[in-house]
């Protein structure tokens, strides 16, 4: 053990391997390798009862340490800490993740950097952003990492044809998506479906989905994308309150009260983009405010306002009478929808059965 706590001490991520080791105390230093360690020092303070356990567990650590230097990369564990900044552009939500502290999350960034000897962010006021030198690391990263998680993923399967994962937002998986699903799990009962539903982009990993269903333009960096259809928006509410309101215009919209949703991704519309669109002048509007568009339509449909319809996820809601349209505005909506996939990943066999059974579906959609 003396070779260890030698002036040969291996680099470790102390943020790493404290909370494991339950420190109170910090007597590392700093150098250019990253931090150094006296496991002496650990072990003369440590509980005698527990410190050959611990200082095992240590020495653990420490050999991850000495793997790295064969291929002639930064430690592992900098790495990780780097794709985790990198893919949020925030060291405050990596942290969160990494389950360490914002200053670990810097100095771990700082150590790379100090390695590599140029900068891989640019530190703003509101974030950070990734450098042209940070954008060719992060993208080798996170192919790598995603196609290491499909291997780890499919050894504990067993059997990766049989398995996919599907991502999308919860009002476009709760309006359009489950309802049709029993046409896919009769047609293809070998298959399970992990359903990754959220409505922050951020919550998609690559390493974790390999299909995804979005909203938005039609260009994300490192994926390829197919357009399913176009969409429409207009004015919904409950039968109640277009009764009660039968006289609405477009012009009069802005003076009831509407239905807000606080959309996390900016490139669904809001009730004032709506307006603005429809040549509509206003000044703040009134009504309330909801998380979630299908929580938005149920209050729609109790005729508590008018919320902005989107034409693919409320037809069903109005075939059935729950919604109807207010006033004649109905305008096309920013962006479309589509099916995307990471372009660095091999599709399994399951998810190129679901996708052309999206793309059927799709077909269909565009015909009604």
């Amino acid at each position: 053990m003396g070779g260890v706590a030698d002036r040969e001490a291996w680099a470790v991520q102390i943020s790493y391997v404290a909370p494991q080791m339950g420190w109170g105390s910090q007597p590392w230093s700093v150098e250019n390798a990253g931090y150094r360690v006296d496991l002496q020092w650990f072990t003369r303070h440590l509980e005698p009862a527990c410190s050959i356990c611990r200082a095992a567990r240590l020495s653990k650590s420490l050999e991850l340490e000495m793997v790295r230097r064969y291929y002639d990369l930064p430690s592992l564990t900098a790495l990780a800490v780097f794709e985790a900044s990198a893919r949020h552009l925030s060291f405050k939500l990596a942290a969160a993740e990494l389950n360490v502290t914002p200053g670990a999350v810097s100095r771990q960034i700082k150590a790379i950097e100090d390695e590599l000897g140029v900068p891989l962010f640019t530190r703003l006021g509101t974030g950070v952003a990734l450098t042209s030198a940070g954008e060719d690391l992060y993208g080798v990263l996170a192919s790598g990492f995603s196609r290491a998680a499909d291997i780890v993923r499919n050894v504990k399967r067993g059997d990766r044809s049989k398995n996919v994962t599907l991502a999308c937002t919860d009002a476009f998986a709760s309006t359009w998506l489950i309802p049709r699903m029993p046409d896919f799990w009769t047609r293809y009962q070998d298959i399970a479906v992990d359903h990754l539903i959220s409505d922050n982009p951020r919550d998609y990993r690559r390493a974790e989905v390999e299909l995804r269903l979005r909203y938005g333009f039609g260009s994300w960096s490192n994926e390829d994308a197919e357009l399913l259809f176009d969409e429409t928006i207009y004015p919904v509410c409950g039968p109640g309150f277009a009764s009660k309101h039968r006289d609405a215009t477009t012009e009069s919209l802005a003076d009831l009260p509407l239905l807000h949703v606080d959309w996390v991704d900016p490139d669904w519309a809001g009730w004032d983009e709506v307006l603005r669109r429809a040549g509509v002048s206003h000044g703040p509007t009134r009504g309330r405010r909801f998380g979630k568009f299908f929580v938005a339509l149920q209050a729609a449909q109790a005729d508590q306002g008018v919320a902005v319809g989107w034409h693919r996820l409320v037809k069903a809601q109005i075939d059935e009478g729950k919604l109807v349209r207010l006033t004649d505005l109905e305008l096309p909506a920013p962006g479309s929808y589509y099916l995307t996939w990471y372009q660095n990943r091999t599709l399994s066999p399951a998810a190129q059965s679901l996708r052309s059974w999206i793309r059927e579906v799709a077909a269909q959609e565009r015909e009604s």
